[in-house]
């Protein structure tokens, strides 16, 4: 009679043991799965933009296509502006590409996607409900050793939030005398919701697309001098009056 007073109480406080010792240890590895999404969701959509890419007629420009140059009226001068028209297709034409290739993977082409050991797609739910699904071991996210590819498969996906977005970048570095090596890149942005058990996050990835590489070479001055306080490194003598 006395266990059988006891059990109505001790039941109920079981049960809310466990389930506030799930909630805590779920608390505590949510972040390490979000993270281990994070990572493995950048990874395959850095692939997915790959594959576009290499998709693509044209991989790289030469330089003369972008970079004009023009004639000023100062002897030896030359301005180099670069030729929006060609960069403007070339953006909407990656920014096409890639989300071509996005929707694809999101259908369940697994061709579209890297494939992996630790890593198992599931085809059905993503022609299903969309998004990239895939499945990890727990071991593997957790980066127990012991566990290895035993234990439960935690379910992860993410969707792409919006369209792809692109922008031009300019880099510049200098070489060698009163040269310049340009590189026009496009860098690819695109944002993502990753989805893990009882929790969501925002991310970016970005990845940068040259399509453009030249070499931009002017005359080389009279005296040359790299602007650090020290003498002039080299001294080309002027022509004498009468002399050629």
């Amino acid at each position: 009679m006395r266990k059988r007073r006891w059990l109505p109480i001790l039941f109920p406080a079981f049960v809310l043991t466990i389930i506030i010792f799930l909630y805590s240890v779920n608390a505590k590895l949510t972040p390490i799965y979000m993270n281990y999404a994070e990572v493995q969701t950048e990874k395959i959509a850095a692939h997915v933009i790959t594959q576009a890419i290499k998709s693509r007629s044209t991989e790289i420009y030469n330089e003369n296509k972008i970079i004009e140059s023009v004639p000023t009226d100062s002897p030896g001068m030359v301005t180099n502006t670069l030729n929006t028209e060609i960069i403007s297709k070339t953006m909407a034409e990656i920014q096409s590409l890639i989300e071509a290739h996005l929707e694809l993977a999101e259908r369940g082409q697994l061709e579209m996607l890297p494939l992996s050991e630790n890593i198992k797609y599931d085809p059905e739910e993503m022609e299903t409900y969309g998004g990239v699904v895939f499945f990890v071991p727990m071991g593997q996210a957790t980066n127990i050793p012991l566990l290895g590819n035993l234990g439960p498969k935690i379910p992860i996906r993410f969707h792409v939030i919006g369209d792809v977005q692109t922008t031009i970048e300019n880099e510049i570095e200098e070489f060698g005398i009163n040269n310049a090596i340009v590189t026009v890149n496009v860098i690819v942005t695109v944002n993502v919701q990753i989805i893990v058990p009882l929790a969501t996050k925002k991310s970016v990835v970005q990845q940068k697309i040259p399509v453009a590489i030249g070499l931009i070479q002017s005359p080389i001055p009279q005296i040359y001098n790299r602007g650090d306080g020290n003498p002039p490194q080299i001294e080309v003598p002027l022509p004498l009056k009468g002399q050629e």
